[in-house]
């Protein structure tokens, strides 16, 4: 059994996919942080029930009120590409940290010793809980803090692969992308100006994959020199 930390967005749905896939029984573990973009909650209910997955939803929106963020609070969402300087309004302090010690605590109570997680390398520039050397540290501490527990660990397949990679493993998989959200805007369709908005864009573009989202706008923008 694998415990999926499934967010309904465009990685998390390609790594269930995968998980389902290779036919693991699977718990995916979504965390309601009091996001403004709430609606990849509902699009994680509509994927687990797509694969017919258990889906376990935390609610911890009280978070919302404690770290502050432009996901969290009322700051804009700002527009643009992920390596852009504007975007550290978007990290929600240490919720990497937060939510894998949840999920890691699903999996201890569901006996088994394994948590996915989708973060990826387009992340790493910006959130400092997506780089290699966390998933490193958190991995070893959940394998403590859940010694003879179920010894649990995180791991992190996608955290040397491009958002683009991602994209054509899902489709591969037959990832339903279509029921995926990325969003930060918390509107009704997708704004298509924001950084996740721009990424999945680009994604879906690199990969040479159709992309079924709607958007709002085409940004006008252009990516900064030196990101791929």
């Amino acid at each position: 059994m694998s415990v999926v930390l499934f967010s309904g967005g465009m990685d998390s749905t390609a790594l269930l996919a995968v998980e389902v896939q290779e036919k693991d029984p699977v718990v995916a573990v979504s965390i309601n942080y009091g996001q403004r973009h709430a609606k990849e909650i509902e699009a994680a209910a509509a994927i687990t029930a797509h694969y017919n997955v258990e889906h376990v939803v935390v609610d911890l929106s009280v978070l919302q009120d404690v770290l502050r963020s432009a996901l969290t609070g009322d700051m804009d969402v700002p527009d643009g590409h992920y390596a852009e300087q504007t975007m550290r309004q978007t990290v929600v302090p240490n919720r990497n940290m937060i939510m894998l010690s949840v999920a890691a605590g699903v999996a201890s109570s569901r006996d088994t010793n394994r948590v996915v997680t989708a973060v990826h390398a387009g992340d790493h520039y910006i959130y400092p809980d997506c780089r290699p050397e966390f998933i490193e540290a958190v991995s070893a501490a959940t394998r403590l803090g859940t010694a003879t527990f179920g010894d649990v660990e995180v791991e992190a397949p996608f955290v040397h692969v491009t958002k683009t990679d991602i994209c054509r493993i899902g489709a591969a998989a037959d990832a339903p992308f279509r029921l995926s959200w990325s969003c930060y805007k918390g509107g009704s369709t997708h704004c298509g100006s924001c950084g996740t908005c721009y990424e999945r864009r680009e994604a879906f573009r690199d990969a040479g994959v159709m992309d079924p989202t709607v958007y709002v706008a085409t940004p006008t923008y252009s990516v900064p020199e030196g990101v791929q």
